[in-house]
C-alpha cells in the first residue's frame, strides 16, 4: 500500500511538472494559440453531444433537456463568449495619471498565472469540470483538471474526450478519489478553483496554503426565498418549483427554504400541488422528467432530513432507496432548529417557515451564515431593496431563482461560508490572470523637472510641491480640456526655459 502511495505521488509531481515545463516554454502565450484550443474545446462539444447526456444520464439519470441546456449548451455559449472576447479581454488596459505621470504610460497587463487545478463537482459534473477550464485557457494557463469521482461516468468521458481535442503537454485529467485529490493538493499549483462542499473547501484552502496559493472556493449553503402576498403566485410557484427540482434539487444556488406568511403559504402549496401533478403526473416517480440522488449516501443524508422534520409533509414525501429516488416534497410549520433547517439540503424538499414581515425575514436570514445566493418574489420594490441592502448574500434574484447564472456579465461566486472568489464570462478570465501594474517613462527633460523634487537635499518646499503635483483631484470632464491645455503651457513654458538657459550658455561660452 505504501508502494501505491508513493506511486501515485511520484505520478502527480511527474503530471505537475511537465504543466510547468508546458507553461514556461511559453506556448500558451500566444492569442492564437490559445484561440485554437478555444475552438478545439467547443469542436469536442459539438461533437460528443450524445456522449456527454449518455454519461449524464448513467451518474444522475439527468432528462436530455438538463443535459443540453443547464450543461452542454451552457458551456458552448461560455467557450463562444471566450472566442469573441478574448482579443479585447487579453489587451493592455490603460489607466487614468495624475500630473506627475502625464508624460508616462500607466496600464495593466494580463499575465497568465501558470499551471492551475480545477476540482470539479458531481452535481453537474460536466459543466462544473470543463466552465472554469474556458476562462483558464483564454488566460492563457495549463490547466490540469480533476473531475469528481461521484459521477463517474461523466469523469471517464472527460478524461477520453480532453486529450483528444486539447493540448496533451498543457491539459491533464486526473482521474481517481480521495487519495489523488490529496496527492494532488501536496503539489503546488499557481491557482486553485474548487466546487463543493464547504467541509472539503477547507481542506482545500488548508492545503493551498501551505504554497500560498491563491483560490476560488464554489461552495454553498442555505439559499433562502421570500415571498410577500404581492407576489403573483402562479408565476412564483413554477419559477419556483422548477429552480428547486432540476437536477433534483442537487444545485447549489437551488431554493432551499421558503419565507412568506401564512396567508401566503396556504395559497402556495395549493399551486405547487397543482404543478407537481402536470409536470410530473400522478406518480412522479415514473417521470422522464426527474432526475436521481446521486448515491445511496447522498440519499440517505436527504432521507434522513425529511424523516426528522416536526413539520407537516404537504406534499409528496415518498422515497426508494433502490432507485435512489425522493419525491418532490413541500414541508409546512417546520421549527428553525430542526435538521432540514440547518443543514444545506441539496435535494427536493422545501420547507416554509412562515414570518409576518419582511423585517423578520431579514432578521432570520441574517442570524445564519450567509447564503449563495437569495430570491424574492415581490412587486414591492421596497420590501426587495431591503433584502437587497440589509442582507450578505454571493447573489440576489428578484422575481425568479437560478437564471442568474445564464447572464455571464454577472460575476458568480460566494461570500463567507459560500465560498470565495467568482467566474462566469471576463470574470473567469481574469480568475486565472495576475493583473500586472506596468508604468514606462523615457529619459525626456520635462518628464525629469516634473518629478525632481522627490530628489534630495529635502526642502519644506520640495514637500508642499510633491503634495500638489500628487493631490488626488476629482475634475469635472468639462474642464478637462482647459487643464490638458494648462499642462501644455507648462511643458512649453519649461521647454522655453531650457532654450534660453542653453542660448544663454552658448553665448558666454563663445565670448
Amino acid at each position: 500500500l505504501l508502494q501505491e502511495i508513493m506511486a501515485d505521488a511520484g505520478k502527480m509531481s511527474e503530471i505537475v511538472s511537465d504543466c510547468r515545463s508546458a507553461f514556461l516554454s511559453g506556448k500558451t502565450r500566444p492569442l492564437a494559440w490559445r484561440m485554437t484550443q478555444l475552438k478545439s474545446l467547443l469542436k469536442m462539444l459539438d461533437e460528443n453531444e450524445a456522449a456527454l447526456c449518455e454519461a449524464l444520464g448513467k451518474d444522475l439519470r439527468k432528462p436530455k433537456q438538463e443535459c443540453i441546456s443547464l450543461e452542454i449548451e451552457y458551456l458552448r455559449n461560455d467557450v463562444r463568449g471566450c472566442i469573441n472576447n478574448i482579443e479585447s479581454w487579453i489587451a493592455d488596459y490603460y489607466v487614468e495619471k495624475n500630473i506627475v505621470t502625464m508624460m508616462d504610460t500607466t496600464l495593466i497587463h494580463y499575465d497568465p498565472l501558470g499551471v492551475v487545478l480545477i476540482l470539479g463537482a458531481w452535481n453537474y459534473p460536466i459543466q462544473l469540470s470543463l466552465g472554469p477550464l474556458a476562462g483558464a485557457i483564454c488566460a492563457g494557463n495549463c490547466v490540469i483538471i480533476k473531475p469528481s469521482e461521484l459521477a463517474p461516468a461523466s469523469s471517464s468521458v472527460i478524461a477520453s474526450l480532453i486529450p483528444r481535442y486539447l493540448d496533451k503537454e498543457c491539459f491533464q485529467v486526473v482521474e481517481g478519489g480521495i487519495a489523488e485529490t490529496t496527492e494532488l493538493l501536496l503539489e503546488r499549483f499557481d491557482y486553485i478553483f474548487y466546487t463543493g462542499s464547504g467541509f472539503v473547501g477547507k481542506i482545500v484552502r488548508e492545503a493551498a496554503n501551505k504554497h500560498l496559493t491563491p483560490v476560488t472556493l464554489e461552495l454553498g449553503g442555505k439559499s433562502p426565498v421570500y415571498i410577500d402576498s404581492s407576489a403573483d403566485l402562479d408565476i412564483t410557484a413554477r419559477r419556483l418549483l422548477w429552480a428547486k427540482c432540476i437536477n433534483l434539487g442537487q444545485t447549489c444556488i437551488a431554493p432551499d427554504y421558503v419565507l412568506c406568511s401564512k396567508e401566503v403559504e396556504g395559497k402556495l402549496v395549493e399551486k405547487l400541488r397543482l404543478l407537481i401533478g402536470d409536470w410530473y403526473g400522478d406518480e412522479p416517480q415514473k417521470s422522464t422528467n426527474l432526475c436521481r440522488i446521486v448515491n445511496k449516501r447522498n440519499w440517505e443524508r436527504v432521507n434522513h432530513l425529511l424523516k426528522s422534520t416536526n413539520g407537516k409533509i404537504e406534499i409528496g414525501g415518498e422515497v426508494d432507496l433502490d432507485d435512489l429516488y425522493i419525491a418532490p416534497t413541500v414541508i409546512t410549520g417546520v421549527t428553525d432548529d430542526e435538521p432540514v433547517m440547518k443543514d444545506e439540503i441539496f435535494g427536493p424538499l422545501l420547507p416554509i417557515m412562515t414570518v409576518n414581515s419582511v423585517d423578520e425575514a431579514v432578521e432570520f436570514i441574517n442570524d445564519r451564515e450567509k447564503p449563495l445566493s437569495m430570491y424574492v418574489f415581490s412587486k414591492n420594490k421596497a420590501a426587495a431593496e431591503a433584502l437587497k441592502t440589509q442582507t450578505s448574500s454571493g447573489s440576489m434574484v428578484v422575481n425568479d431563482a437560478v437564471v442568474h447564472l445564464s447572464v455571464e456579465t454577472l460575476p458568480f461566486g460566494g461570500v463567507g461560508a459560500s465560498g470565495m472568489g467568482s467566474y462566469h464570462g471576463k470574470y473567469t478570465f481574469t480568475t486565472f490572470s495576475h493583473q500586472k501594474s506596468v508604468l514606462v517613462r523615457d529619459f525626456s527633460a520635462i518628464g525629469e523637472y516634473l518629478g525632481e523634487n522627490r530628489y534630495p537635499p529635502y526642502a519644506d518646499w520640495k514637500i508642499k510641491r510633491l503634495g500638489l503635483l500628487l493631490k488626488n483631484r476629482k475634475i469635472p470632464n468639462c474642464i478637462s480640456v482647459n487643464l490638458v491645455c494648462f499642462l501644455l503651457g507648462i511643458g512649453f513654458a519649461f521647454a522655453v526655459k531650457l532654450l534660453a538657459e542653453s542660448s544663454t550658455f552658448e553665448f558666454l561660452k563663445n565670448m
